[in-house]
């Protein structure tokens, strides 16, 4: 895929913008980059496909409420992501004309992302591109969040089915806040890393 128009998109509304043909090379770059940080991980697929909380835990203190060190809760995790210096995540749907769209169950990514730290970098592969918002919103729906659904075995329709959202009422429902970005938000430092291959979900 072609990111120069993606690219030249994004860096107007304010994101720094790297781009990179494969994942590993990305993971490179990252690691290169961050070195004696605190680094918050929000829960994410591609950022576990790429190896990164093991390579970022090398040289930085890294916190991830999929990895709870022992006699820390995931909500202290969670906490101390928040206030990292630095946090990485993925999205779950990047639109070409530069919205970020994201949709989460307990609102720690969401709340995360937003503000307060040194750099924030969203990690992102081809497969999460849709052509406009509307688009970006339908695939975080109807794409992302059954898949994720699946993964932590929630008894949803969209889990049970594999299919779309059903905008059910389950208490057991995993999308129940959703952010979208229409442009880096002022005094911050995000950097898009755009991945020519197809990575989480």
């Amino acid at each position: 895929m072609d990111f120069k128009n993606l690219k030249a998109k994004l860096e107007s509304l304010g994101y720094g913008v790297m781009c990179f043909e494969t994942a590993d090379a990305a993971a490179d770059y990252l690691d290169e980059k961050i070195h004696d940080k605190t680094v918050g991980f929000g829960g994410s697929v591609t950022l576990e496909q790429m190896g990164l909380f093991d390579r970022l835990a090398l040289n930085n203190e890294v916190f991830y409420h999929n990895r709870l060190p022992g006699g820390i809760s995931k909500l202290d995790i969670c906490k101390k992501a928040n206030s990292a210096q630095v946090y990485l995540s993925s999205v779950n749907g990047l639109a070409e004309t530069g919205e970020i769209v994201n949709i989460d169950g307990n609102g720690n990514r969401i709340s995360a992302m937003l503000f307060g730290h040194e750099k924030v970098y969203f990690v992102i592969g081809e497969n999460k591109i849709a052509k406009n918002l509307d688009a970006a919103v339908w695939r975080a729906r109807n794409i992302a969040a059954p898949k994720n659904a699946q993964r932590v075995k929630a008894k949803t329709p969209c889990a049970i089915k594999a299919d779309k959202c059903h905008n059910c009422e389950s208490t057991n429902r995993i999308c129940r806040a959703m952010s979208v970005l229409w442009g880096a938000p002022f005094h911050s430092n995000f950097e898009i890393i755009l991945i020519n291959e197809e990575l989480g979900f």
